[in-house]
């Protein structure tokens, strides 16, 4: 707009100068150089004009560059945010389990060292009782007992199999993933040796075979027995956790609740607790019951 009126004004200026040279007596010399200074000028104003109209169009050309360039890059940064929400969804969706089988193997690691100082302990134990046994049999030998008569009737039922040895296989055939085995082996185990400090480990392992073979309601009455009869277990909040998980499968969310905050109140700073937390997120619950 300012262009335009420079160019009129220059214009005006034009015409007033030829009809000034017309009707004024100057000379005509002097016209004719100022008729020549306004027409430089207006040839001036009017390059002026153009560099001004080339400047704006490149201008112009750049940012309409820059704009597809940044249009280009946010359709590239949304696939690429699609593509990364679909795999932490297939993350989430196999973590669970990768992490169930995970913890399971720990607590095997954990257990199997439980049971090498076991061992060392009853190692006496063992000695004195083969030592014992031994001499039964010399004294049995050296008194001339007669063997039974061939058809005397069924021999006595043998003495079980060792605490260590049902203890150990139990945990072998259940890593190597023979659970009806390993699930056996453990009845047996609890069977014989009620009392000792490993039978709290074989009735969680019996929660973690059913559960591993989704027997779900089974395997909240196996946790159930740890928690009630091994009040002194340090597998108590492996058993807290993982009845509540088991029930978040049998779609029992207020009870699965209840157990994890158990978990987080009792057992603060363990790893139990941070996965008690993190299901709790997921069921969408506080930590704490609300009063």
């Amino acid at each position: 707009m300012r262009t335009r009126w420079i160019l009129f004004l220059a214009a005006a200026m034009l015409a007033g100068g030829v009809g000034g040279a017309l009707l004024a007596p100057a000379p005509l010399g002097a016209v004719a150089r100022e008729i020549i200074e306004l027409q430089r000028d207006v040839a001036l104003l009017l390059q002026q004009q153009r560099d001004l109209q080339r400047s704006l169009d490149e201008k112009h050309a750049v940012q309409r560059t820059l704009l597809e360039q940044s249009l280009d890059s946010v359709s590239k940064l949304n696939t690429a945010l699609g593509s990364t929400q679909r795999i932490v969804q297939d993350v989430q969706a196999n973590s669970g389990a990768r992490l169930d089988s995970m913890s399971t193997q720990v607590q095997g690691l954990a257990d199997n060292l439980e049971e090498v100082k076991a061992r060392l302990g009853k190692v006496n134990q063992q000695l004195a009782e083969m030592q014992n046994t031994l001499q039964s049999l010399d004294s049995k030998i050296a008194g001339g007992t007669p063997a039974p008569a061939a058809g005397g009737g069924a021999p006595p039922p043998g003495p079980p199999p060792s605490a260590d040895l049902l203890y150990s296989n139990g945990l072998r055939d259940l890593a190597g993933g023979k659970y009806d085995l390993a699930r056996q082996e453990f009845l047996d185990y609890l069977k014989y040796y009620p009392d000792t400090d490993l039978a709290s480990n074989a009735q969680f392992y019996l929660g973690e075979i059913n559960y591993t073979q989704k027997q779900y309601k089974e395997a909240v009455g196996e946790y159930d027995k740890v928690l009630q009869n091994y009040p002194k277990s340090f597998k108590l909040a492996s058993a807290r956790l993982k009845k509540g998980m088991a029930l978040v499968e049998l779609g029992q969310k207020a009870g699965a609740i209840r157990e994890f905050r158990e978990v987080v109140r009792r057992f603060p700073g363990t790893d139990e607790s941070r996965r008690a937390s993190a299901k709790l997120r997921e069921l969408g619950a506080s930590a704490t019951a609300p009063r």
